[in-house]
């Protein structure tokens, strides 16, 4: 599998549905390498993406792949490959019958159509579940093969919508291992997700969008910048919540705290979250405090970009 790195280009970039905004005034260049389009949950990632893959019409602007025209131009369907967000299979289908099925629309003849499909099950480790009914398949397994479909034609560009979206932590570990490795063969590879610690595991390189417009685009170290002058919040579950709560009470970069002793639970508010969670665990480790559990309600993003955005 060795891509060429083509480029994708949007230039005033725009599409409605009737008078509701999906994407506006969108131009960015995104070459090989992981790019992470990062965004909460309806900010316009899943209409740019079907935009880049031909799926929808641009109301206004252009969008190129290797400076040719995406839409109505069907050559350029052989060089991306798309995993949408959806789950959509034909389940009385075996995951072997559902890959070369579609691989046939592509014209590949039998004999190629085994040995691709044949690839792209062991790419993703399905090759032992091939000839079982989709049916019976996992989430993460039909998450894999969802994007086995997307790279079994080897395309220059690959175009993951949420490929980590409701996977187990081993899942995860499995579809970030091998998008980094198809990254490695010199590919441009686009991936989108509304949680920050997915894509920081994926790749330096982030654009933020919101409400249908890029908002940042850049080094991980720069939108952290950003993201990071907005005050955290984060929870902390503990049999020991008066005494975590007076421990960190009068450290300067925490803002505020608040304590339920009854529910055993602590509420933090802290604007350098990475400090702080240094400090806790030095914290708990040289007190022998019971921490059973922390959250961060900031992981969906949208509080950090209403933030952003001056809401």
């Amino acid at each position: 599998m060795n891509g060429n790195g083509l480029t994708i280009r949007a230039e005033k970039l725009g599409k409605w549905y009737g008078n509701v905004l999906g994407l506006s005034d969108i131009s960015i260049e995104i070459g090989p390498g992981i790019t992470g389009l990062l965004g909460p949950n309806g900010a316009g990632k899943s209409t740019f993406m079907k935009l880049i893959t031909g799926q929808l019409r641009p109301s206004i602007g252009t969008v190129t792949i290797g400076g040719r025209p995406v839409w109505n131009n069907p050559e350029i369907f052989r060089r991306v490959g798309f995993c949408p967000e959806q789950d959509a299979f034909y389940d009385d289908m075996t995951g072997r019958e559902f890959l070369a099925g579609l691989l046939g629309l592509y014209g590949y003849g039998p004999s190629e159509v085994k040995e691709r499909a044949d690839r792209a099950l062991d790419f993703v480790e399905l090759t032992e579940a091939a000839d079982r009914m989709i049916r019976g398949y996992s989430r993460g397994m039909r998450q894999r093969l969802k994007i086995s479909q997307s790279l079994a034609h080897e395309p220059e560009i690959l175009i993951l919508d949420e490929p980590l979206n409701g996977l187990d932590p081993l899942s995860k570990r499995k579809v970030i291992r091998l998008i980094k490795e198809y990254r490695t063969e010199g590919r441009t590879v686009l991936v989108s997700s509304h949680v920050l610690p997915e894509i920081e595991a994926l790749t330096q390189s982030i654009v933020l969008v919101h409400q249908g417009k890029i908002l940042a685009e850049g080094d991980i170290h720069h939108i952290r910048g950003l993201i990071d002058t907005h005050p955290h919040i984060v929870e902390v579950r503990t049999e020991d919540a008066r005494k975590l709560a007076v421990r960190f009470a009068g450290e300067a970069d925490v803002l505020s705290v608040k304590f339920d002793e009854a529910e055993g639970t602590v509420l933090f508010e802290t604007r350098n979250r990475d400090r702080f969670f240094e400090r806790l665990t030095r914290t708990a480790a040289g007190e022998d405090l019971d921490i059973e559990e922390i959250t961060s309600p900031d992981d969906n993003l949208q509080s950090v970009f209403d933030y952003l955005v001056g809401k």
